[in-house]
């Protein structure tokens, strides 16, 4: 009896799949896209794509691919049946089409299945519910396709030309993202620190009344006395002249607010929420999250060879939970942490993301009963520190609330030399009822709000008072303050800001931050990202020559006219015809007026005084040319980037960071500049903050983490004064 033949990307779903259906089935794994568009067969000028032939795609089936079809091809022959069970989303869909079209596959025996979890109840719900491809799908996914390769293919040549660099790429969506990037950095360039000046009071309550002996505590001024406005501080002058004003003044508690705060869980992840929250606490890249990620999904091995999905898929933009996995986590909350915890309703949360696919379910773990302990032993570190985030999140969200008392106190402070009376503040809040925060809190962005947070999740009891309650003022305290640039986006933070801003979408974040980086426009430097020489370059010529393209909310439109395709709203031939004609025109504009000048590094060359611009070689390495080429040929490395840290071995020199290169693998060092005469090298990154306890240099141990080279210090990077 034939067997039906069931085809999914990876090995390791098809093994997890393959269990789950048993003997009658064959399973086998596509290794991906089976077809794609040309690139190295391409002749110059050519993009793979059928512009006047309505912007038809010329696929091919790659050569690494054709022995996979083929024995696919032979396999279905011998089915009766043919399963598509790709992904669930528009990539999912686009290589189940062109599975049909490579395979030349029979539509009258071909089945498409979708499953949001690769467990026994998902996979035999989706083989009980086959359908056929969505053609809406799979038209937005070859649409967003061409718009990439019409924009990439023409765009990169472009620029690679004019700045006369190697390797350069431009891209519909990843030239937005640096654009962010790099505004951002020019926003802390031009950042001017503005003063300001608080003044807080230690007050006592007065000793033998109901606080006992008295107890002390610390207000800040908020406004003149009987007025709403914030009393804004500019200047030193101003401080002092308000500290003079209220020694030896009098206190009284003007009123006492009370009342109960609520802190509501955060909802189920989605993509770009995990991949933020992964960075933030695991320290994973976006990419390293998606990875394991999929490993989660497609199946681990548990207890007795049994290989089952842990999460649901992962890349989706919807917290829609099913009500089987909502009954089955309520259980799980009432028996592990109370039924005091078990709120009287399932939590539904609202998907925030503009063109959210709603039939997709949030990131959760496929059974909540099977908690991060439990499956330890079979995952590999990074596997259970992901798993133990999906699964903690997810158990949060359906927890109830965190319940809190919150006592704001206001005391009126009164000028026994003007008269003049001032409002001080202060607030107290004491927790309790933890709720979720037992399990699970969401973390911030930037240490600024990390602060920010902690202050005000932290327990502030004040002491009992009442309207009319006179205070004694141990001391007034004027504090110096200036505002903070806008910080630089990390990976999260950039993943965020594109999710604000409708740019990419669940399948894209991960790469855009990776091909940003992987291209040399930005660095991430100790978890921010920094523009890198060419990247401003790039933008500057990008956004002047093509700022429809760059503009961010014309990016976020293109986002939402590819989710009306995938709805079946839009046609995808006539979205690209309206992008692509006044684009072209754009392009043969900037080909004319954009002079080839180089990138340009602000230094002049030794031999005839043009300027030196930076080039890549063909094996991938910069150095620095004179832009009087071929008239004049000199050329030189790049000098050395310095560390800013003084040698610790000649205590003269200072730590440059230097390459070395073995076969294909290149390793980064630190060396004294006063090599030959000093060899002090160190693999780790020293750091320009001293060490806290004996002075000594600091090593990078760690994204925010230093060891001391000299003693046994540990710990956070310290500020530098």
């Amino acid at each position: 009896m034939a067997k039906d033949l069931v085809i999914v990307e990876s090995p390791t779903k098809a093994r997890t799949i393959g269990r789950i259906l048993g003997d009658a089935y064959v399973v086998k794994a596509s290794m991906g896209h089976v077809r794609d568009l040309p690139t190295l067969s391409l002749k110059r000028g050519d993009i793979g794509v059928r512009i006047n032939g309505g912007f038809r795609p010329e696929y091919i089936i790659p050569y690494d691919k054709r022995d996979i079809v083929k024995e696919l091809k032979k396999l279905a022959e011998d089915a009766s049946i043919v399963y598509l069970a790709t992904d669930p989303d528009r990539e999912g869909e686009a290589i189940s089409w062109h599975l049909v079209q490579a395979m030349g596959l029979d539509l009258a025996r071909t089945r498409r299945v979708v499953s949001h979890e690769i467990t026994p109840e998902g996979i035999k719900a989706a083989f009980a519910s086959p359908r056929e491809i969505d053609m809406d799908l799979v038209n937005a996914q070859q649409a967003r396709r061409v718009l990439d390769r019409l924009v990439g293919f023409t765009l990169s040549p472009l620029i690679t030309k004019k700045l006369l660099y190697r390797g350069l790429s431009a891209g519909r969506v990843q030239s937005a993202a640096l654009r962010m990037v790099v505004e951002r950095e020019r926003e802390i360039e031009a950042f001017v620190p503005r003063e300001s000046w608080s003044i807080e009071a230690q007050l006592a309550t007065a000793a033998g009344g109901r606080n006992g002996a008295g107890a002390t505590f610390t207000a800040e001024v908020y406004s003149l006395a009987g007025q709403k406005q914030r009393l804004t501080i500019a200047v030193e002058d101003h401080a002092r002249r308000i500290v003079q004003d209220l020694e030896g003044g009098d206190y009284a508690v003007s009123a006492v607010t009370r009342r109960q705060v609520r802190q509501r869980p955060s909802p189920p992840f989605i993509t770009s929420t995990l991949q933020q929250e992964a960075g933030r606490k695991l320290r994973f890249t976006a990419t390293r999250t998606m990875q394991v990620a999929q490993q989660l999904y497609e199946g681990v091995a548990l207890g007795g060879g049994e290989s089952v999905g842990l999460i649901t898929y992962m890349r989706t933009d919807s917290t829609n939970v099913a009500q089987s996995a909502l009954q089955e986590v309520r259980g799980h909350i009432g028996k592990a942490f109370g039924k005091e915890y078990v709120p009287s309703q399932a939590r539904t949360y609202k998907t925030k993301v503009k063109g959210a696919q709603e039939a997709h379910e949030a990131i959760r773990p496929t059974s909540s009963l099977r908690t991060p302990e439990q499956i330890r032993p079979h995952l590999t570190p990074e596997q259970f520190r992901l798993y133990d985030l999906v699964w903690k999140r997810f158990v949060a969200s359906q927890m109830a609330d965190a319940l809190g008392n919150s006592t704001r106190v206001d005391i009126d402070a009164r000028s026994a030399r003007s008269g003049d009376a001032y409002l001080f503040r202060v607030t107290g809040m004491v927790l309790t009822f933890p709720g979720f925060r037992v399990l699970y809190q969401e973390s911030a962005d930037t240490p600024g709000q990390a602060l920010r947070q902690a202050q005000d999740e932290q327990e502030r009891s004040l002491p009992p008072l009442e309207k009319g309650d006179t205070l004694r003022c141990l001391g007034l305290d004027p504090k110096q303050h200036f505002t903070q640039p806008p910080p630089r986006y990390s990976e999260a933070s950039l993943i965020k800001g594109l999710e604000e801003k409708g740019i990419g979408r669940p399948s894209t974040y991960a790469t855009i931050v990776s091909t940003i980086q992987r291209r040399g426009y930005v660095k991430r430097d100790r978890g921010v990202l920094r523009p890198l020489t060419v990247g401003p370059v790039v933008n500057d010529l990008l956004t002047k020559h093509f700022a429809r393209v760059l503009d961010l909310g014309f990016t976020a439109r293109m986002e939402e006219e590819l989710d009306d395709i995938a709805r079946g709203e839009r046609d995808w031939q006539e979205v690209l015809r309206a992008f692509y004609d006044p684009f072209s025109r754009d392009l043969a504009v900037a080909e004319e007026r954009i002079p080839r000048r180089g990138i340009e590094v602000g230094e002049d060359c030794e031999v005839c005084g043009r300027p030196m611009i930076l080039k890549k070689s063909k094996f991938g390495k910069d150095f620095l040319s004179c832009s009087g080429f071929p008239e004049c040929r000199h050329a030189r490395p790049l000098p050395a980037t310095g560390s800013g840290v003084t040698c610790p071995g000649c205590g003269e020199g200072e730590l440059m960071e230097r390459h070395a290169t073995k076969g294909k693998r290149r390793s980064t060092f630190y060396g004294c500049s006063r090599y030959p005469e000093c060899d002090y090298t160190t693999n780790t990154r020293p750091l320009p903050e001293r060490c806290p306890d004996c002075g000594g240099m600091l090593v990078q141990a760690g994204r925010n983490r230093a060891k001391c080279t000299a003693c046994d210090f540990q710990g956070p990077v310290p500020e530098a004064e």
